[in-house]
């Protein structure tokens, strides 16, 4: 098993040195030193004094509810996030989570953890217009669970690398749970602007066949996605509830973690907590879509899907496990779902974190200071997939 410990200073620091030459590689050397020169008046004056005046000046049952339970690390790094999110063009958020960035940090992890090779193998692998990270303990063994992942970053940024961390650890403790050789396929889309919608669902689709051919049995399937990876894996389902052979192809359950349900909703609102910012987070959706026109279509935006027939026939197997943070922008549309799935029949079980924001336990492996709050998210995961699919 590998679960590293939480991120130190230090590692802030190499994490930097690493970023610093890719943003000069892929960004206009003029845009950067434009986009610096704003956000100095925010990271030299409003950052400390909002730091300062809500977790020290300011009565705790009026604090932010994050605000209320996180450390001052995590309260520090979330409101940089929120302003990034908000400010940066995606084009430079883009390169902070991006491949030649975060591969070389998480192996600076390792190193500073003691392993200098991983118990947790991944390789690239080559699909027909697409690719993605093969994550298992054994090469040579069939896994006997497999959960096809897609990462988030609003269509406009993330990779599966940036995840690495925390798709092993997730191996790790399904190996843990007592299955033989559980493995993970982390899809790399290709990213908005390079490409827009249906790209990013053919290669979902690519990426899902290519695991069912690996498996043979979709029941031992798991499909799974955050936030922008979330609205894949939900349109991938609806996707494919209209085959006629969709009973033989249905995978065995799914879990989300903050899925973007509906791209454009007028209950995507800001909440004094998330580091989601609407404009931004709508911008992103309308890139996706690529006209406006798609936005209020189920095949771009599965929240729009209120079809409860449709989505019994779409549910897995085993149904949904949703893990989604009380204070995030995306709360309320989500909520809507979850509320038609059941009304129609739909298995499914949610965690909704009190307190938390978007995409919990994700953060909180990065963030955490304790290992049990680090592996909370991940604990849960395991936890409805191991009742969902059974250990062989």
């Amino acid at each position: 098993m590998m679960i590293l410990g939480q991120i130190s200073y230090l590692d802030c620091i190499v994490f930097l040195l690493c970023l610093a030459p890719q943003l000069l590689i892929h960004v206009n050397i003029f845009e950067l030193v434009f986009c610096v020169f704003k956000a100095l008046p925010f990271f030299f004056f409003r950052l400390p004094y909002s730091f300062i005046l809500e977790r020290f000046f300011t009565l705790k049952k009026h604090r932010s509810p994050f605000v209320k339970q996180a450390s001052p690390f995590q309260d520090f790094v979330i409101r940089c996030v929120r302003y990034a999110f908000a400010r940066f063009p995606a084009n430079i958020g883009r390169v902070f989570f991006s491949q030649p960035v975060a591969l070389p940090f998480f192996r600076f992890r390792m190193l500073r953890h003691g392993y200098t090779q991983s118990p947790i193998s991944w390789r690239q692998t080559r699909l027909e217009n697409t690719h993605g990270v093969w994550i298992t303990p054994s090469e040579s063994q069939k896994p006997d669970i497999v959960i096809f992942y897609c990462h988030g970053g609003g269509f406009s940024m993330g990779s599966s690398y940036f995840y690495l961390e925390f798709l092993v650890a997730w191996v790790s403790l399904l190996k843990e749970a007592g299955y033989q050789n559980p493995a993970i396929f982390a899809l790399e889309y290709t990213l908005v602007p390079d490409a827009a919608y249906p790209t990013q669902i053919h290669q979902t689709v690519i990426g899902y066949n290519y695991v069912r051919s690996v498996v043979e049995d979709p029941s031992r399937i798991c499909v799974g996605g955050d936030s922008a990876g979330g609205t894949l894996i939900l349109t991938l389902l609806l996707h494919l509830a209209k085959r006629s052979d969709y009973e033989k192809r249905k995978p065995g359950f799914a879990t989300l973690i903050s899925p973007w349900t509906t791209l454009f909703s007028s209950q995507n609102r800001n909440t004094a907590s998330d580091f989601l910012d609407a404009n931004s987070l709508h911008r992103y959706g309308r890139q996706y879509a690529g006209s406006d026109d798609r936005l209020t279509d189920p095949s771009v935006s599965p929240g729009v899907c209120k079809d409860g027939t449709l989505w019994a026939k779409a549910s897995p197997l085993q149904g949904f496990g949703v893990l989604f943070g009380s204070e995030e922008l995306l709360g309320p549309e989500l909520r809507d779902l979850i509320a038609l799935w059941r009304k129609s029949g739909v298995a499914v079980s949610v965690r909704e974190e009190p307190g938390a924001i978007h995409a919990w336990p994700v953060a909180t492996l990065f963030l955490s200071d304790t290992q049990a709050e680090r592996q909370k998210g991940l604990r849960h995961l395991v936890k409805m997939v191991r009742q969902a699919i059974e250990v062989r």
